[in-house]
């Protein structure tokens, strides 16, 4: 079972109360719910990028005979939470789950950047298999997606954090990647493209696989 998480929701910058509403991010800490996300300048918004490329996925992987869930199954609804997100890949014991996101970085910055928790509640062997889910994706996105890796946060590509709950509440192996900088022009065609998102979704299969041994 893979679970593929596509960030935000359409119906979230309508509903700022629930999304507000504060929830568990692991380790004592707690954060808002969900928010709207970003969007290029033009006003294509993360959510609906993240989605449709979140279907994408899901039909190249199911086409390649895996099964697929996603954590939302619109692009009108709001959240679910972002703890949710994480329970939903833990409750599915998934093989692999990936958060797909775009960033809304510095106009300047572009590429795409690989999300890993520092820490995770389902400890080491979730936290090495996560990192080997980010090397397998950052091979992939770097030879297929059109992009290279992020030039204005992270390291390569790859960026630690303690502050993503959805990596942090795994228990599954799980990484979010950001899929470019919606601020950047030339990133943000890439995301505008449907040949763009294509290559996109198939380096994010391709990586998922890889993972796998597939």
């Amino acid at each position: 079972m893979i679970v593929l998480d596509p960030g935000h929701n359409g119906g979230n910058e309508s509903h700022a109360a629930e999304i507000n509403e504060l929830v568990p991010q692991g380790f004592g800490q707690e954060k808002a719910c969900d928010t709207t996300g970003t969007n290029g300048d033009d006003g294509y918004s993360e959510h609906q990028f993240n989605f449709q490329v979140a279907l994408l996925v899901q039909a190249d992987l199911e086409q390649r005979g895996l099964r697929v869930i996603l954590t939302r199954n619109n692009d009108s609804g709001v959240g679910p939470c972002v703890n949710i997100r994480a329970a939903i890949g833990n409750s599915a014991h998934a093989a692999a789950a990936v958060s797909i996101h775009a960033d809304g970085g510095p106009a300047g910055g572009h590429g795409y950047q690989l999300l890993e928790a520092q820490q995770s509640v389902g400890g080491s062997s979730v936290e090495s298999a996560s990192h080997r889910l980010a090397v397998a994706m950052h091979a992939t996105f770097s030879q297929e997606s059109g992009l290279t890796p992020s030039n204005y946060v992270g390291s390569d590509g790859y960026e630690p954090r303690d502050d993503i709950a959805g990596l942090n509440l795994t228990t599954v192996p799980k990484i979010l990647v950001e899929c470019g900088n919606m601020r950047n022009a030339s990133d943000l065609a890439l995301e505008e493209s449907a040949s763009g998102r294509a290559r996109m979704a198939r380096a994010i299969a391709d990586g998922i696989l890889r993972f796998l041994g597939q």
